[in-house]
C-alpha cells in the first residue's frame, strides 16, 4: 500500500512539474490584419502604423496588428471583396469605393469645390451625417470605426492644365467613380479608371497623360518625376473610411472592442493632425526636386473651374441622393453657380 501510494505521490509530482507551463502560456493574441494601398509615409500610412502601436500596447499583446501597405496584398477592387470575406480584418478605403457596394451616398465626397478648407469637412465627417453614412455599411457586413483625412487634391500633367480648354484631350486617371468620370468630361479631358498602385507606370508610358492627387500621394509614389507640371487646384478631397469586417468586429471580447475603439479615435485625431502637414511638406518636397512645374490658378481661373466642374453636381445630385446634397451644402456653406 505504501509502495502504491508513493508511485500515486511521484506521478503527481511529475505532472505537475510537466504542466504548469501549458496551463501558465498566455492564449493567441487576436490578429487584425489591416491592408492598404499606399506608401507607410502618407497620412493613411502613417496612421495606420500608429494605430498598430496603441493596439498592441494597450491591449498589452492580446492583439497583434499586421499592417500591410502600398497594395503588399491587394489592390483597390481587390481589398473590399478580401475584408468582406474576412481575408483582413481592416481598411482604410478611399470614400469613393463604397459606391461599388451600392452605397452610392459616399460619392458625394468626390464632388468637386465641395469643401473649401478642413473645418468645413469635419462638420460633416465628424458630425451626424458622417455617422449616419457610416452606419450605412453594416447591411454591407462592414462597421465603420472612423474617417481620416488625405487632403485636398491637385491636377498633373506632363502639359500645363490651367484654363479650362488645357483639358482637351488629356487621358486622366481617376478612381472608379461616377463623380469624378463627370468631373473629368465636364473640364473635356476623357477619365481612366485605373488601380492606384498601377499609377506611376502608366504615367511614364504615357497610358494617361496625368491624375489628380493629394501632394502626399502623388510625392510617396514618385509621381512627379513623370509629371511636368502640377497645378495647384485643391479641386476636391480624398479621404478614407476605416472599416472592420462586421462579423469579427461583433466577436471581439468587449473589453478588446473598447481598448480599440479608444485607439482609434487617438489614432484617427493622429491623421487629421498630420494630413495638412504632411501634403505641405510634399510640396515643398516637389518643388525642391525641380522635377515638376507649379501652377496657380488666379481666382478668375478658378472659378471658372469650379463653375466647369458644377456640372458633376448636376449630374449626379439624384443619384447621391438631393436630400443628403443639400444638406451638406448647408453645412459647408457651397453655393452652385
Amino acid at each position: 500500500m505504501n509502495l502504491n501510494r508513493n508511485c500515486i505521490c511521484l506521478i503527481s509530482v511529475v505532472a505537475t512539474m510537466a504542466f504548469p507551463m501549458n496551463l501558465m502560456a498566455a492564449p493567441a493574441p487576436i490578429v487584425i490584419k489591416f491592408s492598404h494601398v499606399v506608401d507607410r509615409h502618407t497620412p493613411k500610412g502613417q496612421a495606420a502604423d500608429y494605430f498598430k502601436k496603441l493596439a498592441e500596447e494597450r491591449t498589452k499583446g492580446r492583439v497583434k496588428v499586421v499592417v500591410y501597405p502600398d497594395s503588399q496584398l491587394y489592390k483597390d477592387k481587390e481589398e473590399m471583396e478580401a475584408l468582406q470575406l474576412g481575408a483582413v480584418q481592416m481598411l482604410a478605403s478611399s470614400l469613393s469605393k463604397f459606391a461599388l457596394l451600392g452605397v452610392k451616398e459616399f460619392e458625394v465626397f468626390d464632388l468637386p469645390f465641395l469643401f473649401d478648407n478642413y473645418q468645413e469637412l469635419h462638420k460633416v465627417t465628424q458630425g451626424p451625417i458622417g455617422a449616419r453614412l457610416l452606419a450605412r455599411l453594416e447591411q454591407k457586413g462592414i462597421h465603420g470605426l472612423a474617417y481620416w483625412d488625405n487632403g485636398f487634391k491637385v491636377m498633373s500633367a506632363n502639359k500645363p492644365l490651367k484654363a479650362i480648354q488645357d483639358f482637351k484631350g488629356q487621358k486622366l486617371r481617376i478612381q472608379s467613380s461616377k463623380v469624378l468620370d463627370s468631373q473629368m468630361r465636364a473640364l473635356g479631358a476623357t477619365p481612366q479608371i485605373m488601380a492606384f498602385s498601377d499609377v506611376y507606370q502608366a504615367l511614364q508610358t504615357g497610358i494617361v497623360n496625368g491624375t489628380e492627387n493629394p501632394p502626399s500621394n502623388l510625392h510617396t509614389q514618385k509621381m512627379h518625376e513623370v509629371q511636368k507640371y502640377i497645378t495647384l487646384s485643391d479641386h476636391g478631397y480624398l479621404g478614407y473610411a476605416v472599416i472592420v469586417n462586421k462579423k469579427f468586429w461583433a466577436g471581439l471580447p468587449a473589453d478588446i472592442r473598447a481598448i480599440l475603439e479608444s485607439a482609434m479615435k487617438d489614432a484617427t485625431k493622429y491623421a487629421n493632425d498630420i494630413a495638412k502637414r504632411d501634403n505641405d511638406e510634399a510640396l515643398a518636397a516637389v518643388k525642391k526636386s525641380g522635377k515638376s512645374q507649379f501652377i496657380t490658378l488666379t481666382a478668375q481661373e478658378r472659378a471658372q473651374w469650379k463653375k466647369t466642374m458644377d456640372k458633376a453636381h448636376k449630374d449626379n445630385m439624384g443619384r447621391i441622393g438631393t436630400e443628403l446634397v443639400k444638406e451638406i451644402y448647408k453645412e459647408t456653406g457651397y453655393s452652385p453657380d
